[in-house]
């Protein structure tokens, strides 16, 4: 039965980490907050540890998980990784999609995750030939997030081109609507529901000609939708960029009316000042992924210069080859320190907000992310007991869940007032691990 009230141990509330709080929950939200409460009232759901607005993974390649493990050794570059990649995207169907991102999904709910964006560009058959439904893989993600309990935002993807004014190559086909107005047409026909929004996504200025860019951007503002664009992640997407349009990608984003407040650049890595000026003076977003970009030997981005500038920042898992929110804002903090040689970038707030609040309303879910009342009650509690998290004093909980805890320490997963893993366990999901052996295995069979 779903409880109607719940008491926290703690919780951070936006400022500070307030002991004894009562929330009492309608309709899958928070109808009221109530402070100073040191016992459970009677009949209270008791949540133990430090509890925080739900984690929003704003940038997710759910079929990227199957690599975990296999593409960490040996030499090679982003590239490289790249062609691995496409082999294990070719062998994607429908129903396997299906199987290993419900697994993903449960995998980020017990990382504490209620809401992922997912950034969507293998949409047809391998050789592009479409499905009945030509948004049968899109389909299928929705229905796997809503299975694993958690929301989505499908950022379906335009992909048209291998590079500039270069055809897809084979593995690209499948990624391929030809034209953009072909791509609009064909996701216009996703329809939101209660756990998921549909919103855009420009795979890169490489994968969308400059002359199609305004069509992807303009479906996306008749819609008011979240657009998301992955943005200077390589030198090499920069130099051809100059090459054949001789202005940075951020640059031609800015002349086909790209960048803009519902618009979140991705990685953001290879930036001039020119560029990170734009981002910020057009209130464009920047989604970092740090565990993805140091895997893949991408490099650290300016961060701190883009929020400086104005732009807002989130994060997200990208790559999976860590799924663990609390680990990508403390990266972010810490790469900053290696590249600076100084500490203290962002309070441990800061990155609580890029992790919560700010990644949700990149996902469109500006009424998620915050623990107040009329607020969608999507919740996530951190042990303070465990081998990380023991010994500070719990008002310094933002601390200890930023550069102490780690995605094992998420205790319960909340997601519209509905326990989605309560103790540690998934109770949609009943044995993730093995849901995702079963659903790598059959990428790899």
């Amino acid at each position: 039965m779903t409880p109607t009230t719940l008491w926290l141990e703690h919780a951070w509330l936006g400022t500070h980490v307030e002991p004894g709080v009562t929330l009492d929950l309608r309709n899958g939200r928070i109808a009221a907050v109530h402070t100073g409460v040191p016992t459970p009232p009677p009949g209270a759901e008791i949540l133990r540890g430090l509890t925080l607005p739900g984690l929003a993974n704003a940038h997710s390649h759910a079929f990227h998980r199957a690599l975990r493990g296999t593409v960490q050794v040996g030499s090679g570059t982003f590239w490289t990784w790249r062609e691995v990649m496409y082999a294990v995207a070719g062998r994607l169907t429908p129903e396997t999609y299906h199987d290993l991102a419900r697994a993903v999904y449960a995998e980020m709910a017990l990382a504490g995750i209620t809401c992922v964006g997912e950034f969507h560009y293998v949409h047809h058959a391998p050789g592009g030939t479409r499905y009945a439904d030509p948004n049968a893989m899109g389909e299928a993600l929705i229905a796997a997030a809503a299975e694993a309990g958690i929301r989505i935002t499908l950022l379906d993807t335009c992909y048209l081109s291998s590079g500039f004014g270069q055809p897809p190559t084979t593995h690209q086909l499948r990624f391929s609507d030809r034209t953009a107005e072909a791509w609009a047409e064909r996701c216009s026909a996703l329809k939101e529901r209660d756990h998921a929004r549909i919103g855009a996504a420009i795979h890169s200025v490489r994968a969308v000609p400059a002359d199609q860019l305004a069509t992807v951007a303009g479906w996306a503002q008749e819609r008011r939708a979240p657009l998301h664009v992955h943005l200077s992640e390589q030198t090499a997407e920069n130099d051809a960029c100059r090459a054949a349009h001789g202005c940075t990608p951020t640059q031609l984003l800015a002349d086909h009316g790209v960048l803009g407040p519902r618009t979140t650049g991705v990685h953001n890595t290879h930036l001039t000042d020119e560029d990170i000026y734009l981002i910020g003076s057009t209130g464009t977003g920047t989604c970092m992924c740090p565990t993805t970009e140091r895997d893949l030997a991408d490099g650290i981005g300016p961060a701190v210069a883009l929020m400086k500038a104005g732009s807002s920042l989130c994060l997200g898992s990208d790559s999976h080859a860590v799924i663990d929110l609390l680990e990508e804002a403390r990266a972010m903090e810490l790469d900053e320190r290696l590249r600076t040689r100084t500490r203290g970038h962002w309070t441990a707030a800061a990155l609580l907000y890029a992790a919560t609040s700010d990644g949700h309303a990149a996902l469109g879910w500006t009424d998620t992310g915050t623990i107040e009342a009329g607020a969608r009650a999507d919740l996530t509690t951190i042990a303070l007991d465990s081998v990380r998290t023991a010994g500070p004093p719990p008002r310094l909980g933002a601390e200890t869940a930023v550069f102490a805890a780690t995605a094992a320490d998420v205790r319960h997963t909340i997601v519209a007032g509905r326990h989605i893993v309560r103790d540690g366990t998934h109770t949609l999901v009943p044995d993730v691990p093995q849901a995702l052996a079963r659903a790598v295995d059959a990428l790899r069979a």
